[in-house]
């Protein structure tokens, strides 16, 4: 009876004996690292800056007229992708067929008629070289040759203004893009100069914004600003600067281009202008802020992966990045994910492949 009962309490005995030694060692080691993002502080040329309202616009957009009048037996469809040259209506040429084969009749005519004033001048020219013809016949016969062959430059001028009319019965798109609506339809009458459909390049697109008179000193050509819509920003330079101020609004027109096509046309935005000259400045993520009571602080890694808490003061805001007056230099590792439960030499483990990348780490903290 010992014997079988002997054996159960030190097996479990043992047990007990493993499990503090266990408890005790998880003591010992603390809490595991926790996972944080991280992202380096940066010396940016930055300045303060005011947000102007822009609309997406085309650079190229025209409502398209016709150069024939004429019954119209086509017009595109709404929505419709055209390249520069592709027809988007077409007016019904027939009566400029007609025209053209009379022309081509008159031409002919012409050219009969001054082929036989050149034999009559000739003859003419040899009787009065015999002295058998008066001088004043002659002169009437090489008028009447010379107003005859001005006449047929006419009849050829007339039938390429024909072929003119003819060609520009089919209308076309002057620039690629997209017909966005449609004024006339088939069917219907035109006269000259009238709108048949409106053309939008939709692949060159850029921003029209109007700037206070203020910032007009600290924009140029060329400089590159920040235009956002919603969550979406981007860094873009501006195309040109409209130099003449609104008298009512005191504002003035720029122009600032767009990468790619993925602009909707007519979106509201808005742009971020300097109202100073730029400085330089240490700068970090907006996310890497953590505000606390009345102070404001950010986290730095250190070398042994443990992290300290760094006093800060902030000043001119930049789209997502932010300038820091501190103990922080360029080139610093911050946390920008994850800060919000840290505190001063907590040990972390940083996600490097979605932040900064190891070897950035590594030469930020060599540095």
């Amino acid at each position: 009876m010992k014997a079988k009962f002997l054996p159960r309490f030190a097996l479990a005995a043992g047990v007990t004996v493993l499990l503090v030694w266990s408890l005790s060692a998880d003591a010992q080691q603390g809490p595991p690292p926790a996972p944080v993002k991280v992202a380096l502080a940066e010396v940016r040329s930055m300045a303060s800056s005011v947000l102007a309202p822009g609309t997406v616009v085309s650079r190229q957009d025209a409502a398209v007229a016709a150069e024939v009048a004429g019954r119209l037996t086509w017009v595109a469809d709404v929505g419709l992708e055209v390249d520069a040259g592709d027809v988007i209506a077409r007016i019904d040429d027939h009566r400029l067929s007609l025209q053209l084969k009379d022309n081509q009749a008159t031409i002919r005519r012409l050219e009969a008629s001054l082929a036989y004033s050149d034999k009559q001048l000739a003859r003419q020219k040899q009787l009065a070289s015999q002295n058998i013809a008066a001088r004043n016949a002659l002169d009437e016969i090489e008028a009447e040759r010379d107003m005859t062959a001005q006449d047929l430059v006419q009849a050829r001028v007339a039938r390429e203004q024909t072929l003119y009319l003819i060609e520009n019965s089919s209308i076309r798109a002057p620039f690629g893009g997209r017909i966005v609506e449609r004024f006339r339809d088939a069917g219907e009458y035109i006269s000259v100069g009238g709108e048949v459909a409106r053309v939008v390049d939709t692949r060159n697109v850029e921003v029209r914004a109007q700037a206070p008179l203020s910032v007009a000193a600290h924009i140029r050509e060329g400089l590159e600003v920040s235009v956002r819509e919603g969550a979406r920003e981007v860094r873009s330079p501006i195309r040109a600067v409209i130099p003449v101020g609104d008298e009512v609004s005191r504002m003035i027109e720029i122009r600032i281009a767009l990468d790619g096509s993925d602009w909707v046309i007519g979106s509201a935005v808005r742009v971020a202008l300097p109202e100073e000259e730029p400085v330089e400045v240490v700068a970090v993520p907006r996310d890497a802020l953590v505000l606390r009571q009345n102070a404001i602080y950010v986290f730095r890694l250190k070398d042994d992966d443990t992290v300290d808490q760094v006093a800060v003061t902030t000043g001119i805001g930049n789209g997502s990045y932010i300038e820091v007056r501190g103990d922080i230099r360029g080139g610093d590792p911050v946390v920008v994910r994850g800060a919000e439960r840290l505190r001063s030499g907590q040990q972390v483990m940083v996600a490097r492949d979605e932040a900064a990348s190891a070897e950035e780490l590594q030469i930020a903290k060599k540095g």
